[in-house]
Formats: structure tokens, sequence, C-alpha cells
């Protein structure tokens, strides 16, 4: 296990730095640059850009530039916003809490409704809530997250005007938990639609394969109940599969955080994400971008050590 586990850190840091590098160049490798949007200012003279450029250090080429960068990524200096001067650490943490908040809150909604759909309709094999269920999933995986966030805010914020339509909580208001839950619940939904789908599909196919092996036929045989087969016996195993499917949709939540932060004006890394593009701050998308491959790295090898710790079955040698 321990070869195992020094291999895939070896693995993950090449792939960190992959990753950085060809994020690097491709975001300096675009039209325009921070200063960019200087240069629409008509205050702005030529000298001031050349002096402009020579400050962040943009007049230098590109592979001194992402030495640098990489190098103070080693005593924790992750540059400095080119929009506000922050260190890049400091924005960024002032973000994470915001979309921690949405995504557990969408994870925590998706995996409960999803087991729940996904257990009856393996239960329920082929009848009317197995097909409905069936028909919503294939609907929620089509439809564009930005899409059912402008129609949630639509319907419950324009024509029934039940809920806020975005932000995280009222502005100029005090904090009040059942306020920003209020804040919290289309974004959440919004989010977690899709992930429902998701979950509900892995369950039923997980419970169906379960359910048709000995030991179940067994257990119906000796006269157990069908409740017992399905939570003391069949869950416990269908479970050991979607470990994999929640490792690997940590990451996807913050992906699909970004969509869901912007059309609810959610203040998280997601919306930061967004701005910071379009002011061209390369060192905080750099490390929104660092922190997002850095999650995917992690939660694939959690579910890899978790999935071998709950299931003899895999060994890691």
């Amino acid at each position: 296990m321990r070869a195992y586990l020094a291999r895939r850190v070896v693995q993950a840091l090449v792939v960190l730095v992959l990753v950085s590098l060809g994020g690097f160049t491709v975001l300096h490798l675009a039209p325009g640059g921070p200063v960019a949007i200087y240069a629409m200012s008509p205050t702005m003279s030529a000298e001031d850009m050349e002096r402009l450029t020579r400050q962040l250090g943009l007049d230098q080429p590109l592979h001194v530039q992402y030495a640098k960068w990489a190098g103070g990524l080693v005593t924790a200096n992750w540059g400095r916003s080119y929009r506000d001067g922050r260190v890049v650490l400091e924005v960024i943490a002032d973000r994470i809490p915001a979309t921690l908040v949405l995504m557990l809150s969408a994870f925590t909604v998706a995996v409960v409704l999803g087991l729940t759909t996904g257990i009856v309709s393996a239960v329920r094999q082929y009848s009317i809530f197995d097909h409905a269920m069936t028909l919503g999933a294939m609907v929620a995986l089509s439809i564009p997250t930005f899409w059912l966030g402008l129609m949630g805010i639509y319907v419950f914020a324009e024509l029934l005007r039940v809920l806020p339509p975005g932000n995280i909580g009222t502005i100029g208001a005090p904090f009040a938990l059942a306020d920003r839950l209020r804040h919290l619940l289309l974004p959440a939904a919004t989010l977690g639609v899709v992930m429902v789908a998701t979950w509900s599909r892995y369950t039923r196919a997980s419970m169906l394969e379960v359910i048709g092996e000995d030991y179940i036929r067994t257990a119906r045989a000796k006269g157990v109940s069908r409740g017992a087969i399905v939570l003391k016996h069949a869950l416990k195993n269908a479970l050991i599969p979607l470990v994999t499917l929640a490792g690997l949709q940590l990451p996807l939540v913050f992906s699909g955080a970004l969509v869901t932060e912007t059309v609810f004006t959610w203040p998280g890394m997601g919306r930061l994400f967004v701005d910071s593009i379009g002011y061209r701050d390369y060192p905080v998308l750099m490390g929104i971008l660092l922190l997002t491959a850095t999650l995917v790295v992690v939660g694939t090898l959690a579910a890899d050590l978790v999935y071998a710790a709950i299931d003899p079955r895999v060994r890691h040698a």
C-alpha cells in the first residue's frame, strides 16, 4: 500500500505540473492581457503602459515568468492580484467558505435524493416510478445548468416571488440563518439536479447487480423480509462502487459551481474565476486552476484508497 501511495503521489505531482504549465501557457498566449483594460483609458500613455508591463513582469520571456510563479509556490507565495494588489491566497480564501457551503449543500441533496430514488427504482424495476425516474434523469442530464438556473429565478423569484433571485444574503441586512437558507435554496437545487440524476442512475444499476446475486436469493429463501434484504444485505454492497463516484463528483461539483455562482451572483470561487477572466488576472486564475486540479487529484486518490479499504477484493500493491 505504501509503494502504491508513493507512486500515486508522484503521478499527482507530475499531473499538477503539466496542468499548471498548460494553463499558464494558454492564459498568457490568449489575446489581450492584464494591461489591455488600461489601454482603453485616455489618460494612459504608451510610456505608462510600458512601465506597467515591466512592473507586472509581463515583459519577460514566458518560461521566466512561469519559473518565477512556480518558485513562489514553494514558499506559499502565489503572487498578488493584478486587479487590486491583494495576496492571491487571501483573495481565494475569502471566497472558499461560500463555495463550500454551496457545494456541500448540493452534494448532500444529490446523495440523499439520488440514493433514495435509485433504490426504489431498482426494487420496483420497470414500474411507473422507475420509468418516471429514468425519464426525469435523462431530462435533468440534458438541461444546461445556466438555463435551469435562469428558469428557477424566473419561476420562483419573478412569478411566485417566494425565493430571492440571487446573492448569498439580503444586502444590508444583518446575518440571519433563515435568510441565508432562502438564498441558498435555488443555487443548491440548481447545482444538485444533475447530480441527483447521476446518483440515481448509478445507484439503480448497482442495486440491480447486487439483487441478482446468490446470497440475496438465499436470504429470500430463508424468509428474510424485503426491507431487511434491501437495507442490510443489498445496499451495503451496492454502495461500494458509488465510493468512486463520490470521489470523482466533488471536483465536478466545483466546476458546476462556476456556472451556478455566476447565474445567482453567489460570491464564491466560481464567480471569482469569471470576474478574473474579465480582468485577465493571471495570478488569481492560476491559483484557482491549481486548486481545482489538486481537488481532482486528491478526490481520485481518496476514492481509490477508500474503495480498497471497504472492498476486500481490491488490493493495491
